[in-house]
């Protein structure tokens, strides 16, 4: 089972995430910041990463640059998600596989996950 790791501040997004890709047949570890998110990581080991890119603590730019800078972490492949469009996101971050505008349809990051990590 692959496992996916959802960090975001906000409760409901990180509820609705959790349970949706949990009913698709991912194992779902959550982080409510950047910080946790990144010590989630280490522990986890997750095949994916699906990333807010405003958060207190750490923001996701800041994880991004961290992901990168750690050989243990930085081949796992990152969904980022935002209000901002994605012009705005990417003057701040990089290094990201794909990216998801909030809000968003549960169908449509469903199928972006399935494209990254294919069917089990």
């Amino acid at each position: 089972m692959q496992t996916i790791l959802v960090i975001d501040d906000e409760f409901g997004i990180l509820e609705v995430l959790e349970a949706t890709l949990a009913d698709a047949g991912y194992r779902i570890v959550t982080a409510v910041n950047g910080r946790q998110g990144l010590e989630r990581a280490a522990a986890h080991a997750p095949s994916l990463i699906i990333l807010d890119f405003m958060m207190p603590i750490l923001d996701g730019p800041a994880v991004l640059r961290a992901l990168a800078a750690d050989a243990a972490l930085k081949d796992i492949p990152v969904i980022l998600m935002t209000a901002l469009s994605e012009e705005v996101a990417r003057r701040q971050a990089s290094g990201y596989a794909a990216f998801i505008r909030k809000p968003f349809s549960m169908k449509s990051i469903l199928g972006m996950v399935r494209g990254i990590l294919g069917a089990e």
